[in-house]
């Protein structure tokens, strides 16, 4: 503080800075409450207002470290006039972190007398965002509140509000008591659907997305399904909607679904680089309604240093159970270690909306030639019908951390339709384990097999060869499968695995360590894994997490760069 006894003029100008030591949260904390900190660049600063501020600081940098935690804060204010201008230093020793040490949740209201109700509650408890053990911070108090309420107003009660709150600091202990009341309100029932903005689409077309009718009971989570399967449709370029959460509505209440239509049609260039497929050209055309009544069509030209592919498809809008049917042709030519292949195919198939649990089926028939270097072209054909289906139980669609993902595959070349005629099948698993706020483990295995005599008279398309960004790193894309020459051609089996752990340094950002086994071979007993392992790095983004990995193939004694985003599966 000042020295009384430094001559000074009450009402003459003085400029300072301030000088903030504290531990970084805190610090920033500090710098966007405390007056002092933010008043040091007022032209205008006397030394009375400076001597206010200066006092009023001490109380308001112990109420910012509060905010952190820190309820026993020690704060000083240390003025140095010899300098130019003056320095105020600010020190903050926090002391002791306060924990959460009880939690009692509460939910008056209809919610207690109903199984939905029963259920609500218990995710409100599971979901709770400031658990016991947890640092006491008040923007984490603030927003497990909020989280609480808006978990039970995704469930039929729609309606719900907080109604008390309560945090109760012990010093001595360094704990504090939580306690929040919650009411319910009435459970919602979905009366009118009321869909707004369209002008290009019809309702029916909107509905075809749908899987919410009138008379079920509200659904947060079934709300922002719909909302999610709107916008993935190419139809929209924004999508929101919100039920009336007017009690005295709630046996009826009103669904609005408001939409903008996106452009209809859509030409996209572009140029890129990958490490699988290297250098990359693409042109895209797409129209969204090409015949009037939403049947999408999107085209595509695609230029790789190994890869060379044109495609067309055609979507047509969801029929009556949440189904879509897409039909498509295409031709591909690839020139990977030594083998080129040349594909021609017009395929059906027919596929589920539903995320979570989604069958789909299909028929095509493929035309197929392959040049393995120095090798006579072997030519075949088949008249491919399969089916799949693929389980998911995780966290987060684009980007999970805890759950697991299941696909199951099958298939028949049809007999006097094809080469040879041959059976299919594929396993694919994939976990994510959370050991710790900041760190957690996937596992990944895969299989597939190719039943038939021999792989000759089989398309390429249906054998495997694996080896790159998503499958064995430290191998080049599709080097690992069966040598015909100096060659890598197709085998009739594969299997993979791979092993890795992440650790988050902030929310976005985070490292890893990996180790990958797979190959693929024309018989089980000539199955020998290769292995990879590495480091890498990780970044979130809003289309799932970024990885740039550097990896070692131990069979080929070579490090290799990959790097790839979204989830592979």
């Amino acid at each position: 503080m000042p020295d009384p006894a430094t001559p000074r003029h009450a009402d003459a100008a003085v400029h300072y800075r301030v000088e903030v030591v504290a531990p970084g949260p805190i610090a920033a904390a500090i710098r966007s409450a405390v007056d002092l900190v933010r008043w040091q660049d007022f032209e205008d600063m006397t030394e009375i207002l400076l001597e206010r501020l200066i006092r009023d600081a001490v109380p308001q940098a112990a109420e910012a470290a509060a905010t952190q935690g820190h309820f026993s804060a020690a704060v000083d204010v240390a003025v140095d006039r010899g300098t130019t201008p003056v320095t105020v230093r600010l020190t903050v020793e926090p002391g002791p972190l306060t924990t959460v040490r009880k939690v009692d949740i509460t939910v008056d209201g209809p919610a207690r007398a109903s199984a939905a109700g029963e259920a609500a509650i218990a995710r409100v408890h599971e979901q709770w965002g400031l658990p016991v053990g947890e640092p006491f911070l008040q923007d984490a108090w603030t927003g497990a509140k909020q989280g609480a309420v808006a978990t039970l107003a995704a469930s039929p009660f729609a309606a719900a509000r907080l109604t008390a709150s309560r945090a109760l600091i012990d010093p001595s202990q360094r704990a504090a008591d939580l306690s929040v009341t919650l009411d319910s309100g009435p459970p919602f029932t979905i009366g009118r659907i009321d869909f707004r903005g369209l002008q290009r689409y019809t309702p029916q077309i909107v509905e075809g997305f749908s899987n919410i009718q009138p008379g079920d009971a509200y659904d947060g989570e079934a709300l922002d399904t719909f909302v999610r399967r709107l916008l993935a449709s190419g139809y929209f370029a924004s999508v929101q909607a919100t039920i009336d959460p007017d009690p005295a509505h709630a046996d009826d209440a009103t669904l609005a679904v408001s939409v903008i239509e996106a452009p209809a049609r859509r030409l996209e260039a572009g140029v890129g680089y990958s490490t699988d497929t290297e250098y990359r050209v693409s042109l895209n055309y797409n129209d969204m309604n090409v015949n009037g009544r939403g049947m999408q069509m999107y085209t595509a030209l695609r230029v790789e240093s190994l890869v060379q592919e044109a495609t067309v498809r055609f979507v047509l809008p969801p029929r009556t159970g949440g189904w879509v049917d897409t039909f498509a042709a295409g031709a591909t030519r690839t020139d990977i270690e030594n083998l080129i292949t040349r594909t021609g195919s017009v395929t059906w198939r027919r596929r589920a909306l539903s995320e979570l649990r989604t069958p789909a089926f299909g028929v095509g028939m493929f035309v197929d030639e392959q040049t393995p270097f120095g090798q006579p072209t072997t030519s075949s054909h088949a008249l491919y019908a399969d089916a799949e289906y693929t389980w998911r139980n995780v966290d987060n669609l684009l980007d999970p951390t805890k759950g697991w993902m299941a696909n199951v595959q099958a298939g028949w070349g049809i007999p006097g339709a094809s080469t040879e005629q041959f059976g299919r099948t594929i396993g694919k698993a994939v976990g994510w384990w959370p050991l710790s706020r900041n760190d957690g483990l996937i596992g990944r295995a895969e299989i597939g097999a190719v039943i038939a005599s021999s792989r000759d008279g089989i398309p390429s398309v249906f054998l495997f060869r694996t080896g790159g960004d998503n499958s064995v790193r430290g191998y080049a894309f599709e080097s690992l499968g069966v040598q015909q020459g100096s060659a890598v051609v197709g085998g009739r089996y594969y299997a993979l695995a791979s092993a890795e752990y992440n650790h988050w340094i902030t929310p976005s950002l985070g490292l890893a360590a990996f180790v990958d086994a797979g190959n693929a071979a024309d018989s089980l007993g000539d199955m020998d894994l290769a292995l990879g392992y590495g480091i890498g790095g990780r970044l979130r983004t809003p289309i799932g997490p970024f990885r740039l990995d550097v990896a070692y193939g131990q069979d080929v004694h070579r490090v290799r760069l990959h790097f790839s985003v979204g989830l592979a599966f």
